[in-house]
């Protein structure tokens, strides 16, 4: 058998010279183009909040609002390369990190990564949490050689899974640290929901919505990403309006719309093609759509996948689904470890958000009341491949 990376890089070789891609890197979501287009006044927004720093006062702290896809990342770090660059040149004492609330999902976690970032080495592990945070704040204590103190933003980027998690603890140490300010990034408008109100006191912060992209704006993303990744010629006149009008759909989702364009690229170059066409895209959704409800279900708390597979038994039965007989059903397959009647609501209401079911309430007549239809809105054999996995 013959070494396995060896084939892989040569097939990235084979990759990186075919007539389809010239760079895949700018179709990444994570990449940083040198211009963010259909952000520019959100961008302008952050830097009117941040400019304080330059005069050496501690900015506002700053909330990012916007679903998932609509820049919200992006156009903190383009923010931040530029005020990095100010003032270096001004030689103003500023740190501008980011901080992923995916993976660091405590207070202590997020205040030790702060400090290894500013050389301050403290343990994942281990210290009180009066310790940790005393660490952090004698950072504050040095000057540079300009005998300037630190100026610090922290961008806590998807802070509502850090908050309900471990709650507000973190925001209520970074706000009540002199010369410290943070910038949220949250997918939800009522994220503040989790904060108590001794903590808003103290963020007071300046909030920033980001709008969902059009689908013109999608197209317009996508082209400037196009140019750079792709070999001249090799894009159909139809897939970057196609990619554009399905992400558009899917909320205005940009990170989508450039998962679309890549795929499209990878199938149309595994099929040994010349040109990248709308039936690649139309062939790139099915792919994305079945991985994202894989990725889904297999990450979902165990009571939830319950009600799934109770769902799923009830369809393959060509029952009609109402919220009774799903619980039946439900109690069923968990047997003594059910959780109640009223929290399989909540269940089913989550599972509606994701997508993966839907309701609609009828009325039975008079006397009779109103129910809940549930109806499962993936494929069956997807669910029933995923659940019987897992």
């Amino acid at each position: 058998m013959s070494n396995v990376f060896e084939d892989l890089e040569n097939d990235i070789e084979n990759l990186s010279s075919t007539s389809i891609f010239k760079d895949k890197e700018p179709l990444d979501h994570r990449y940083l183009p040198d211009k963010l287009v259909h952000r520019e006044d959100q961008i302008r927004q952050i830097a009117k909040y941040w400019v304080d720093v330059l005069s050496d006062v501690t900015p506002s702290n700053v909330t990012l609002y916007g679903k998932t896809g609509t820049g919200k990342t992006a156009a903190s770090k383009f923010a931040r390369e530029q005020l990095i660059e100010i003032a270096n040149k001004k030689k103003v004492f500023v740190k501008v990190l980011h901080i992923r609330c995916t993976d660091f999902t405590t207070e202590y976690q997020v205040i030790a990564e702060i400090c290894n970032k500013l050389g301050r080495d403290v343990p994942s592990r281990g210290w009180t949490k009066g310790e940790v945070v005393n660490a952090f704040r004698d950072i504050f204590k040095r000057r540079n050689t300009y005998g300037k103190k630190l100026q610090l933003i922290v961008i806590l980027d998807e802070i509502d899974i850090l908050l309900d998690k471990d709650g507000d603890g973190i925001l209520y140490t970074l706000t009540r640290t002199d010369n410290v300010s943070v910038l949220c990034i949250s997918n939800y408008l009522d994220f503040k929901n989790l904060i108590k109100s001794r903590v808003k006191s103290s963020l007071n912060d300046k909030e920033i919505v980001f709008p969902p992209y059009g689908a013109d704006q999608l197209s317009d993303i996508l082209s400037e990403r196009a140019q750079l990744s792709f070999q001249d010629g090799v894009l159909e006149d139809d897939v970057i309006p196609l990619c554009s009008a399905m992400a558009a759909k899917e909320e205005g989702d940009a990170r989508y719309a450039l998962d679309l364009l890549k795929s499209a690229g990878e199938i149309a170059f595994d099929e040994d093609c010349d040109k990248v066409t709308g039936e690649h895209v139309r062939k790139a959704k099915d792919t994305i759509e079945h991985n994202k409800v894989i990725e889904i279900i297999s990450t979902l708390p165990l009571q939830q996948q319950r009600v799934l597979e109770a769902i799923l038994i009830l369809t393959k039965q060509d029952e009609e689904i109402s919220s009774g007989k799903l619980y039946d059903e439900y109690k069923e397959i968990s047997k003594k470890d059910a959780v109640t009647y009223r929290r399989i609501f909540d269940f089913i209401n989550e599972l509606e958000l994701l997508g993966i079911i839907s309701t609609n309430t009828i009325s039975r007549g008079r006397g009779k009341g109103r129910t809940n239809i549930i109806k499962l809105q993936c494929d069956e054999t997807l669910l029933e491949t995923t659940l019987y996995t897992i």
